[in-house]
């Protein structure tokens, strides 16, 4: 009876997981609500990411500094995950990205009720759009020519102008707009609506360091327990701490 229970206590480990618990460290910019240290969290991104790798048995600690230091740390090894990263051919050579967990949507914005629809760039011809300055929001559309383009400062700013009728149009990542609306926009959230139609879609990802020894492993971990949450209700309940 011994060597039998021996035999199923070796057969059980032999086809248990192999998992390894790391210490994470995660690093982003200031992006708000994906990731800020001024949030609860360190924001939504920063904790969606977090709180899926500590249920793989993972502890995990966040860093906030400016974009080039994210990717140069990540590079040299000072880091090991960029919570908040667009897939990219460049960085897939020293990264490693996980499934996409969220999907960033630029979208426009318009006085509520005008009849502007987008249909393309030329659509946007007769337009006024207020912009952030040096802000990438799609390469067609950052390079294109003939549109009237206003540079604002940022996007509370070119928001204002679109509710005081200076512009006609303003855009921004839907999660942003969103939060910004629920909070220090409050004021003209009913002045301003969607436009329906996406100027651009992209999949937001972790990116994980392929120096570290461990890095698929990590990632599968991540990606199995994210898509745990989803089923079981956390991801919405981290969302709607965020009032989206």
């Amino acid at each position: 009876m011994k060597g039998i229970a021996t035999l199923m206590l070796w057969g059980g480990l032999l086809l248990a997981p192999l998992t390894s618990a790391e210490h994470v460290r995660l690093v982003g910019d200031v992006w708000p609500p994906f990731t800020d240290q001024r949030l609860p969290g360190n924001g939504l991104a920063v904790e969606l990411v977090s709180t899926a790798l500590q249920r793989a048995g993972h502890s995990t600690e966040y860093v906030e500094v400016p974009w080039a230091r994210v990717l140069r740390g990540l590079q040299q090894g000072d880091y090991d995950v960029i919570v908040a990263a667009w897939y990219s051919n460049e960085r897939s050579r020293y990264g490693f990205y996980s499934s996409a967990y969220l999907v960033n949507r630029i979208r426009f914005l318009r006085r509520t009720g005008m009849p502007i629809e987008f249909a393309g760039l030329d659509s946007l011809r007769p337009h006024s759009i207020a912009v952030v300055r040096g802000y990438s929001y799609d390469s067609a559309f950052d390079a294109a020519q003939g549109l009237s383009k206003v540079p604002v400062l940022e996007f509370a700013m070119g928001a204002r102008m679109l509710a005081a009728g200076r512009v006609q149009l303003t855009l921004e990542d839907e999660l942003v707009a969103q939060y910004h609306l629920n909070r220090d926009l409050r004021e003209i959230r009913n002045a301003v609506e969607f436009v329906e139609k996406p100027l651009s879609e992209n999949g937001l990802h972790i990116l994980m360091r392929r120096s570290h020894p461990l890095h698929r492993q990590i990632v599968a971990d991540f990606d199995r327990e994210l898509a745990a949450m989803r089923e079981d209700g956390t991801y919405r309940k981290i969302f709607s701490r965020y009032g989206l």
